[in-house]
């Protein structure tokens, strides 16, 4: 069976449809504990509320009058936009009214933003290579930054010599993530989709070298193996659903 480079693309890209949709889905047992407890007390909404904004822009990315031929990028992205505004919903009923009025005026300030980034992309340029151009290098920008956002928790783990804030199976989604969104990057040449992505693969490699390296480094107490932990407290790593 020959395959081109469209069938190839079109495979890694699934694949990453469902590594990114795992992803996504990590953060639920959280949420769950927060509906049973009916309390987001201690609990940071900070990477969702990002990624709320950067599945925007990736969906915007992915459809035809911008980047044609992106389908898998605009699917996979929706999903998430639609989970995490999930989750922010279920932090918004359960918090404080301080904390309801960050998330009211963050996420306002985010569709304000997404509108003027549609605006420009639509009535400033004509012809989907200067779009995709103006809206890839938007994504790239924050998708980079959510790439970065371990760097605190990496640095943490170098100083205490411990991998207790660094949940090695989220190091290792986030490395396969960036790297088969990488890989369908360049099979079919997509810039936009290879910068962060190949940042974010760089990003979990370095996190799965920082955790073989400081495994054995940390005290058998400090090993914390609730999947649920690892989202809610606030010196943890937290998800932040990086994607495309």
């Amino acid at each position: 069976m020959v395959f081109n480079a469209d069938t190839n693309r079109n495979v890694v890209g699934i694949t990453g449809n469902v590594i990114s949709f795992g992803l996504f889905t990590s953060p639920i047992p959280t949420f769950y504990r927060i509906m049973k407890k009916k309390t987001a007390e201690g609990f940071k909404p900070d990477p969702y509320l990002a990624t709320v904004l950067n599945c925007m822009l990736w969906v915007f990315y992915g459809t035809p009058f911008i980047h044609p031929g992106s389908l898998l990028v605009l699917t996979i992205n929706s999903v998430g936009l639609v989970l995490e505004l999930i989750y922010v919903l279920i932090f918004f009923i359960y918090s404080k009214n301080k904390e309801r009025k960050k998330v009211i005026l963050v996420l306002a300030g985010e569709f304000l933003f997404f509108s003027i980034v549609v605006s420009v992309a639509i009535f400033a340029f004509q012809g989907t290579k200067k779009r995709s151009l103006f809206v890839g290098i938007m994504s790239d920008i924050f998708n980079t930054i959510m790439y970065s956002s371990p760097l605190t928790i990496m640095m943490k783990v170098i100083d205490t010599k411990s991998v207790k804030y660094m949940p090695f199976s989220l190091s290792l989604a986030n490395f396969l993530n960036g790297s088969v969104w990488t890989a369908f990057a360049l099979i079919k040449f997509d810039i936009y989709v290879l910068v962060s992505n190949g940042i974010g693969a760089i990003s979990g490699a370095v996190q799965l070298m920082l955790y073989a390296f400081y495994y054995r480094s940390t005290p058998n107490d400090d090993e914390n193996h609730d999947g649920d932990q690892k989202f809610s407290r606030p010196n943890e790593i937290q998800l932040s659903t990086e994607t495309v």
